[in-house]
């Protein structure tokens, strides 16, 4: 037993244990430190909710109070709200989110406290239950640990979600009967994200959906890589530009189309320029052949996208597009 002991001791003796960390030691004020810093860390965020979202704008008016955070849910293409708490939760923030939520008519709505009451978790849960699909409450507890004398790490964990993932598969369910178009792109969707995540894990937390496109984030802030059917026997992969306002997007891709020679050499072939004139967004694509309800070539558009998908990343990196 003795020997035993020493064996298993040997390899373990410098484990750590995880303390926790006073939240407000790191960030004092909720909107002036925490905030921010959520602001420019979208990202862990976005793991816990495991969405994509692109966060657009901090201390967001409305009406005569101030919303943290603004952004959009890019998996579910919807308004997406924060509301921040570095304390325990309250009735008064629970009213602050519903009246945000409807002034923003925000479909994805995430309340971060520092602790749950049960009374509180229990609500969202029932919003959860009794709205529609489209709408998506999360309640998220924020730890801070550290090991030692480590710096210290954030961490988010989902205490409230929506059923979606219940709730998307009852959309799926009552919208895609099998054979129909929607099943087909969520056939389709699924067997491309099999391939990503197992070939390039970093480009998407999306699920499959039901709908004709993907959204994919892309290395410029504000747009995404998506793979498209767009109808009429055709397919393209995009670069499309989703900022918040027109102005912005159309910034973006005059920047862009400024060195379009630089940018298609780095592509290796010649794309599509489309400001969308009319509309908020515009795009670059580069198109192909193809209609989802061939699932035989399912296999080759696959190739296209993820090909498509790695040219557009390399040529933003060329130009270092990222700091657009």
């Amino acid at each position: 037993m003795g020997a035993m002991a020493d064996i298993l001791g040997a390899g373990y003796q410098d484990l750590g244990r995880l303390e926790p960390v006073d939240p407000r030691s790191i960030w004092p004020h909720e909107a002036l430190n925490f905030t921010p810093w959520l602001a420019q860390n979208a990202d862990r965020l976005a793991e816990a909710l495991g969405i994509e979202l692109e966060f657009e704008g901090t201390e967001h008016a409305v009406g005569g109070y101030s919303l943290d955070i603004i952004g959009k849910d890019q998996t579910n293409g919807v308004v997406l709200i924060v509301e921040n708490q570095l304390g325990d939760s309250d009735h008064g923030h629970l009213g602050q989110l519903m009246t945000y939520a409807a002034g923003t008519a925000a479909s994805t709505i995430v309340w971060i406290t520092t602790r749950f009451r049960d009374e509180h978790r229990q609500a969202l849960t029932w919003l959860n239950e009794h709205t529609d699909q489209d709408t998506h409450f999360f309640g998220v507890e924020l730890d801070v640990v550290r090991i030692g004398g480590s710096v210290p790490a954030p961490l988010f964990k989902v205490v409230a979600l929506p059923n979606d993932w219940q709730k998307s598969v009852r959309a799926s369910t009552a919208g895609a009967v099998a054979g129909s178009r929607s099943e087909l792109y969520r056939q389709f969707w699924a067997k491309l994200l099999e391939r990503i995540r197992s070939e390039h894990p970093s480009w998407t937390r999306a699920t499959a959906p039901t709908q004709n496109w993907l959204w994919m984030a892309a290395p410029i802030r504000g747009c995404a890589i998506s793979p498209v059917f767009g109808g009429k026997g055709k397919i393209r992969q995009e670069l499309y530009i989703d900022r918040a306002t027109p102005e912005q997007c159309r910034a973006v891709f005059d920047a862009l189309h400024a060195r379009r020679d630089e940018f298609e050499a780095a592509y290796g072939r010649r794309l599509e320029w489309d400001a969308l004139e009319g509309r908020k967004a515009c795009r670059v694509f580069e198109p192909a052949e193809g209609d989802v309800q061939n699932e035989d070539e399912h296999e080759k558009y696959i190739e296209f996208f993820i090909d498509a998908g790695e040219r557009f990343r390399k040529a933003i990196s060329a130009i270092d597009g990222t700091s657009l």
